[in-house]
């Protein structure tokens, strides 16, 4: 302590001097040596043990006689060592930070023990002493200061103390009773230096992670709040870590007493989850962010409408987009989409189509309407494209249903089949747009087109609505005749499935030949159903009734048809045989009702016709039926009554089909009639049934 100078401890050997006399007495006391380390020690040992039992050397009232005797003797040893200039400070440092300490005054004291506190107190001012700054802050002060207590422990030391030892003091001076209050202000402060923060809770694990790192934050903060710098505890604010908004860094003179001391940290507590806000805006809007080149969705790139060059039989186009179809124009319209295009992504063209698997074929297709499938930019999309009527969610299917439907054979082949090829895929949900629209003949197969759809067929011909699709496709997928290619079909559908489309449509029960039940008996083999095609006006057989009796002595049992205009009646009479029979034309094209396994033979007429037959021999390979074929001789053909035997219709047919198809046809195929000779013929018969007898046995196995 800084002192007065050196002043000697006089007492006279008195005990009965009065309290007052005696604590200023010792107030006065002020040793410039430091003496014996040993007694020192002692001394300090013993007023640690008076203050921990609550014994105030200086301010509390002495009402019993054991508190007088225990002072007395202390003036003694004090006396003692004011001679050896040792004693003084060490009392005064720890009566008043004891008192600090306490944080309060002992309420029992009477009128009079207040006195001597008050000549206490002028003494030490007289003295000049610092300690009067403790005394003066007051008690309620020092537990709502928290950390700024080191500016208080530092006035006492002396400014030859820095700013770090000074935090280090006011930790040391702070009291088990204010150590709660401490420990809130600590989180205010940890609260303080943390950046502003929002109230919106985390909602997926990506947000935890975040929350652990503002954890780790907060973990690594705590120390410092704890024991503040000098600059976090700067009342000036220049701090850069310190928010001047947030009331925990306000300057200490404007904290609130013990009691409001708490509030701050009630305020901050619920804020520290609202660190966890920053990463919750962030983390859904990272994702999403796109440079200019992908804020909008990419167009593909254009390809042409309508391809006219990779199948010989069919012109086709497909358009994706706002597709409008203006059946009375008879034009198929691409509509530009909103938005600037280039030519990459959009083109205006014009086609002129004619939707029917025959486009070599000029005598097939004159009578087929023509129509314009065409695209329209934005600029002549306003203008030009029709307004839509009618909306439809599924696809569009446009076809023509002319050309040579006419004939069984070629309503398969160019508008049934490829009809299944190409709508099958999407079981029922699409609409058929008929151009030329023949309601004969749609009536005739009129089953199919309810399997293939599940909408009313739209004729293109007479609708005065625009109907308007997000895809539309002009022109039948066609592979080939009456055949199916599955690599490219959609799929991977075959002419097996075809068959069993077919079947299924007319309910048909027989998928594979084999015995009706009771009707195998093990005496009597079972007799496969064979049935003959009777043409009624070519390529007729004219010896039938020889052609039955054969077939019943090979085994089989024999029908004769010559079909009829419905298609169901006579596709009932074709499942429930398994061998068909006839001369090359239209009636073999009821081989898509036979059981899978069957068999069909055709019976090929003179004038190299072999090619011809290729119609069937491929196809119903394909279905999976056993072939045969049969070619006859000119003997075996009613041609040999027409002409006489060294005729270039029979020397040189190849020669008759160079004049053309309409030579050909008449000559061979309108002209002709056929004998079978049943010596040559019966060897087929025998393989049919050998066949037939075989493949019912490995049927009846699989069944039984």
């Amino acid at each position: 302590m800084e002192g007065g100078g050196k002043a000697g401890y006089s007492y006279g050997g008195h005990h009965h001097h009065q309290d007052a006399k005696l604590l200023k007495n010792l107030s006065r006391v002020e040793p410039r040596r430091f003496g014996l380390g040993l007694v020192a020690g002692f001394l300090i040992v013993t007023c640690a043990y008076f203050s921990t039992a609550k014994f105030d050397a200086i301010h509390i009232a002495m009402s019993t006689p054991a508190h007088l005797l225990l002072l007395l003797l202390l003036t003694h040893l004090h006396a003692y060592l004011s001679s050896i200039s040792l004693l003084s400070p060490w009392i005064l440092a720890v009566s008043s930070p004891a008192k600090n300490a306490a944080g309060f005054m002992n309420s029992s004291s009477d009128g009079s023990n207040q006195q001597q506190l008050d000549l206490d107190r002028d003494a030490m001012s007289r003295e000049g002493s610092k300690a009067q700054v403790l005394d003066t802050d007051g008690d309620d002060k020092i537990s709502s200061l928290g950390p700024d207590l080191g500016h208080n422990a530092s006035v006492v030391e002396g400014k030859k103390r820095d700013e770090t030892f000074a935090k280090d003091s006011g930790d040391a001076s702070v009291s088990a009773s204010t150590d709660e209050a401490l420990a809130k202000d600590d989180d205010a402060i940890v609260g303080a230096v943390l950046p502003p923060l929002s109230s919106e809770e985390p909602t997926n694990s990506t947000q935890d992670s975040v929350l652990e790192d503002e954890e780790l934050k907060v973990q690594e903060t705590a120390p410092v709040a704890t024991n503040p710098s000098p600059e976090k505890s700067s009342n000036n604010g220049s701090s850069p870590s310190v928010v001047p908004s947030d009331p925990a860094t306000l300057p200490v003179q404007q904290i609130p007493p013990t009691q409001e001391a708490k509030d701050p940290p009630a305020q901050q507590i619920p804020a520290v989850p609202e660190a966890k806000v920053p990463p919750v805006q962030q983390i859904p809007t990272f994702p999403v962010v796109k440079t200019d080149s992908e804020a909008a969705p990419r167009r593909k790139e254009w390809k042409p409408l309508c391809d006219l060059w990779s199948n010989r039989r069919i012109d086709w186009c497909e358009l994706d987009g706002d597709v409008r179809v203006a059946g009375a124009n008879g034009t198929v319209s691409l509509v530009a989409p909103p938005g600037p295009a280039d030519e990459r992504t959009f083109r205006a063209e014009s086609w002129h189509i004619k939707p029917y698997p025959r486009k070599a074929d000029p005598n097939a297709m004159r009578h087929v309407r023509v129509l314009t499938v065409q695209s329209l930019p934005a600029p002549a999309a306003s203008a030009a494209a029709p307004a839509c009527t009618e909306r439809h969610d599924v696809p569009g299917l446009v076809f023509s249903d002319r050309g040579y439907t006419g004939n069984y054979f070629h309503a398969y082949t160019d508008v049934i089949l490829p009809l299944f090829l190409t709508a099958r895929q999407y079981s029922g949900e699409v609409k058929l747009l008929v151009s030329d629209f023949q309601m004969w003949w749609l009536g005739k197969f009129l089953p199919v087109f309810k399997a293939i759809s599940n909408y009313d067929l739209i004729n293109l011909d007479d609708d005065r609505r625009v109907h308007c699709f997000r895809h539309v496709q002009v022109g039948l997928t066609c592979h080939a005749d009456f055949s199916i290619d599955p690599s490219r079909a959609p799929n991977g559908y075959t002419m097996v499935d075809f068959t069993r489309f077919m079947r299924a449509t007319y309910g048909l029960p027989r998928d594979a030949p084999f015995p009706a039940s009771g009707e195998h008996q093990p005496r009597r083999p079972w007799r496969p159903r064979l049935l003959v095609i009777a043409r009624a006006r070519t390529r007729r057989f004219v010896n039938a009734d020889e052609i039955v009796r054969g077939a019943e002595r090979a085994g089989f049992e024999v029908v004769v048809s010559e079909g009829e205009h419905e298609v169901a009646p006579f596709a009932e009479l074709a499942n429930t045989c398994d061998a068909m029979v006839g001369v090359h034309g239209a009636g073999l094209t009821n081989m898509v009702f036979l059981p899978t396994g069957g068999v069909v033979i055709q019976v090929v007429p003179l004038g190299g016709l072999e090619f011809v037959a290729g119609y069937f021999r491929g196809p119903s390979r394909d279905m999976g039926l056993r072939y045969l074929e049969y070619r006859i001789t000119p003997e075996e053909s009613t041609l040999i009554d027409q002409y006489p035997r060294d005729h270039p219709i029979f020397t040189d047919p190849d020669g008759v089909k160079s004049k053309g198809w309409n030579s050909l046809k008449e000559a061979y195929l309108d002209k002709q009639d056929v004998r079978l000779d049943m010596k040559r013929f019966r060897p087929i018969l025998k393989k049919a049934i050998a066949h037939l007898r075989k493949n019912s046995g490995n049927n009846n196995t699989t069944h039984n």
